[in-house]
């Protein structure tokens, strides 16, 4: 299932340069650029406290947005930058690239695990220790998937579960060029202390 993407809004900026770069910030905006695509750049203003709302919730410079700007299409944009306060580090400045449904980019995908109540590893007293919750994916514009699933059912206590162990989406791949781990299904605390007293005593005998 292709993710739902999600909207950025702006608004048109009249003029560019430095002038109505600092005329937008007296106005409690923060000025920014729309380029690529193959068409001329597009000035555009934030609203200071939707922007920083954004940048808040993180993974701003990898997640695909749909900019709205009233008056115009819809156009599916990545941030390439932001420029911020030296002192106060706060943005004064969004640079925007446009994207097409073919364009390669990197993004964090959440990871799903599901039938954890069936899981061999957990059913005898396992716990599920995840290291990765997203997992960073080379993937199409216009074919972003929803989430990585992965089946628990089968993971057995000591199993590592790795990225070999995951189903990707067709023109998918992985950032990373070896089989990392996403998580694991640890021993109970009580057997894990078990195991560390026999190893010892084993290593007192000899």
């Amino acid at each position: 299932m292709a993710k739902e993407i999600p909207d950025l809004v702006a608004e048109a900026r009249a003029g560019t340069g430095k002038g109505a770069a600092r005329q937008a910030r007296r106005e409690h905006k923060v000025p920014g650029i729309v380029y690529g695509g193959g068409i001329d750049p597009q000035p555009i203003n934030f609203n200071y406290h939707y922007l920083i709302a954004k940048l808040k919730a993180g993974r701003f410079l990898s997640t695909l947005f749909n900019l709205k700007v009233e008056g115009q299409e819809d156009v599916r944009v990545i941030c390439r930058g932001v420029q911020r306060d030296v002192v106060k580090g706060l943005p004064t400045h969004v640079d925007l690239m446009r994207l097409r449904r073919t364009s390669r980019i990197n993004l964090f995908i959440h990871v799903d695990f599901i039938n954890a109540e069936k899981c061999v590893g957990l059913k005898r007293g396992g716990t599920l220790t995840i290291v990765r919750p997203e997992v960073e994916l080379n993937v199409l514009a216009g074919e972003i998937p929803e989430q990585l699933v992965i089946d628990l059912t089968n993971f057995k206590i000591g199993d590592t579960i790795t990225i070999s162990d995951v189903t990707l989406p067709e023109g998918t791949k992985p950032t990373i060029d070896r089989d990392f781990v996403i998580a694991n299904i640890a021993a109970p605390r009580a057997l894990a202390a078990a195991d560390d007293e026999e190893e010892t005593e084993a290593a007192a005998e000899e």
